[in-house]
């Protein structure tokens, strides 16, 4: 119980430490309001956005975004990267296109996807897919890939199908990686999501963020910032647990 309440203020101690420097140098005027607002400004926009309801619901249609575009990585991302990564044929036909594709920067798909399907809800679902989706891939690559090829060998010696090898084998072993992947993903979906809103959206927290900068209007800019942190750990926390889940032997080696 004592070294968990030790953890515990670890993890709060930085953290609370900023919000002392940043109320210290608000307070004294080291730092100016126009670029750093008070906490207590920011505290009275959360709660006033939580009060109208506008701030849930401007991070409930962010994250359905990110549902939508990162769901879609994860299906494609994984379908991909396990059939390159069991096989070298699938790898180099795919390969060479996926690794140009994942040399454009994002900003560049942005122009292309708003004229491809305007600003509605499938441009921002497309750029979060594209830019989640390498994250996935390359990530379920690399843990298929590592897998003990002397399992392997054992395997097709008692004449595995190609899912048994894959269920039995390839699975259990590239399971850490491809939720290093999934983790990955999910970081830059919420990256992709307010950029795509910034420059092409009517509504969502990237889109409440930038209205907010072009009105100086600096207090509800960090209550954005602050809602996407939020909410992007909490969705960190139950992708956590989804992997405790799916591997108990990884939470049994890391109490032991």
């Amino acid at each position: 119980m004592r070294t968990k309440t030790l953890n515990f203020l670890e993890t709060l101690a930085l953290p609370a430490l900023i919000l002392l420097a940043w109320h210290w140098s608000t307070i004294t005027g080291a730092v100016p309001s126009i670029v750093l607002p008070t906490l207590s400004a920011v505290g009275s926009s959360i709660g006033g956005q939580l009060a109208s309801g506008r701030l849930q619901a401007d991070v409930l249609i962010s994250v359905s975004r990110i549902l939508k575009g990162y769901g879609l990585a994860v299906v494609f991302g994984l379908a991909f990267g396990v059939a390159m990564g069991m096989s070298a044929h699938v790898d180099r036909f795919f390969g060479g296109l996926f690794r140009a594709i994942r040399q454009i920067p994002m900003v560049a798909w942005v122009p292309l996807l708003v004229m491809w399907f305007g600003i509605g809800e499938e441009s921002k679902v497309a750029v979060i897919f594209l830019a989640s989706f390498f994250q996935v891939l390359l990530n379920t690559i690399e843990g298929i890939q590592r897998c003990d090829k002397r399992l392997v060998e054992v395997g097709k010696m008692y004449r595995l199908s190609p899912w048994q090898l894959f269920r039995k084998i390839y699975l259990p072993s590239a399971l850490p990686q491809i939720f290093v992947g999934l983790k990955l993903g999910l970081s830059v979906s919420w990256m992709a999501v307010v950029a795509a809103e910034m420059i092409a959206a009517s509504s969502g927290i990237g889109f409440r963020i930038n209205d907010a900068r072009a009105l100086l209007d600096y207090p509800t800019v960090f209550s954005g910032m602050i809602a996407i942190a939020v909410a992007g750990v909490l969705m960190d926390i139950a992708l956590s647990l989804v992997a405790r889940a799916c591997m108990p032997w990884e939470r049994g080696e890391s109490h032991g």
